[in-house]
C-alpha cells in the first residue's frame, strides 16, 4: 500500500498532517479487537451527537450519512442508551489522557488508526482499550443478559469505546 497524507484543518487542529500507511480497518494491533466501527459508533449514536461535527472532511463521507450528530449542544438522547455517559474534555485533560496529535482523544485517535494512521500513541491507546473491559464484567455480574436497562450508561460508556454492549 502506497501512503498517503491526510491534512487536518478543523476547530480543534489546523495544520496537523498524518500519513495513512495500513488499508482502512486492517492490519490492527494483535490485542486490538473492536467490535464496532466508527461509522457504526456514530450510527449508533455516541458521545451526545457532538462529536466529529466539524471533521467530516477528514474521514469517508459515508460514516456521517446516517450519524446521530448534533452541531449545537452535547444531546444525550442522541446517545443509543439515551444517557449521558461522557466526562467533559477538561477531565480527559487533567487526567494526562489526551495525546497531542489527537486533541479530542480516544475516539479521534480510534477513527484516524481505523483509516490507517499509526503512531507513537498506539500501544497505550490499545491498552486502555483494553482496561474499559472492566465494565463488561460490572454487566455480566448484575445484569440479565438482553436486559438493555440495566446499567445504561456504563452500556453508553462501553459504546463509547467500540464494545457492542447492546449484545451483553
Amino acid at each position: 500500500m502506497k501512503p498517503s497524507l491526510i491534512e487536518v484543518e478543523d476547530l480543534m487542529q489546523q495544520g496537523y498532517r498524518y500519513l495513512l500507511t495500513e488499508p482502512m480497518g486492517g492490519n490492527f494491533h494483535p490485542d486490538f479487537r473492536p467490535e464496532l466501527t466508527p461509522k457504526q459508533m456514530l450510527e449508533l449514536g455516541v458521545f451526545g451527537g457532538r462529536y466529529m461535527t466539524d471533521c467530516t472532511d477528514e474521514f469517508p463521507a459515508d460514516w456521517f450519512e446516517n450519524a446521530r450528530l448534533c452541531s449545537g449542544c452535547h444531546d444525550p438522547s442522541l446517545n443509543w442508551f439515551g444517557v449521558n455517559a461522557s466526562q467533559p474534555l477538561s477531565v480527559w485533560r487533567a487526567n494526562g489522557w489526551i495525546y497531542h496529535e489527537d486533541p479530542r482523544g480516544w475516539f479521534q485517535w480510534y477513527c484516524r488508526y481505523y483509516i490507517g494512521r499509526r503512531c507513537e500513541d498506539d500501544d497505550r491507546q490499545v491498552r486502555r482499550w483494553r482496561a474499559v473491559r472492566r465494565h463488561i464484567a460490572q454487566i455480566e455480574k448484575h445484569c440479565r443478559r438482553g436486559d438493555l436497562n440495566c446499567r445504561r450508561k456504563q452500556r453508553q460508556a462501553l459504546l463509547h469505546w467500540a464494545y457492542d454492549s447492546r449484545m451483553m
